[in-house]
């Protein structure tokens, strides 16, 4: 947990704009980055699930009956713990398709002339593009966000379906 501390003390999107701006923007090695760095939340999220489910009752009845720490793991304290993380999963992809979207505008993530909801806004930076042609910013602001909303409501329904305690 200590690498996942060090990586969660820099800002990430400093770090991420220092590696693309260092490697090259593309689109692989946006992915990557945003990749290697997406995976300290989520294993602060699992580590702490797992600290607080092993010591719940129904773990130590499995263990006191001799269930084998794989079974204990895998039947009972997985279950419990995969709705936060699959809702922290989703909000993960958000974060990385926002990321992306600042990324492509910023000219380090996508490059034209494959599109990016980011190179679209980028396309109408100037003031007449604003004023008179909305058309070329307004339907790339709105995809991002409903792209978002849409995952955020997707890792919201698959909390509620996957929860246990929700189950009664």
């Amino acid at each position: 947990m200590r690498g996942a501390d060090i990586v969660l003390a820099f800002p990430s999107l400093i770090l991420i704009i220092t590696i693309v701006s260092l490697i090259g923007p593309s689109i692989y090695n946006v992915m990557i980055v945003i990749g290697l760095l997406g995976w300290p939340p989520i294993a602060r999220i699992v580590r702490g699930l797992f600290l607080t489910l092993r010591e719940r009752e129904f773990v130590l009845a499995s263990r006191t009956v001799g269930a084998s720490n794989s079974r204990i793991i895998f039947r009972h304290i997985l279950p419990n713990a995969l709705a936060p993380v699959i809702v922290a999963a989703t909000f993960g992809m958000a974060t990385a398709i926002l990321l992306e979207a600042g990324l492509s505008f910023l000219g380090l993530g996508v490059q034209p002339p494959t599109p990016s909801w980011g190179n679209m806004l980028t396309d109408a930076q100037s003031l007449t593009v604003l004023e008179s042609m909305p058309w070329m910013w307004i339907p790339p602001g709105i995809a991002i966000a409903l792209a978002v909303l849409a995952i955020n409501f997707i890792g919201d329904g698959l909390r509620d379906a996957l929860d246990p305690y929700l189950l009664r």
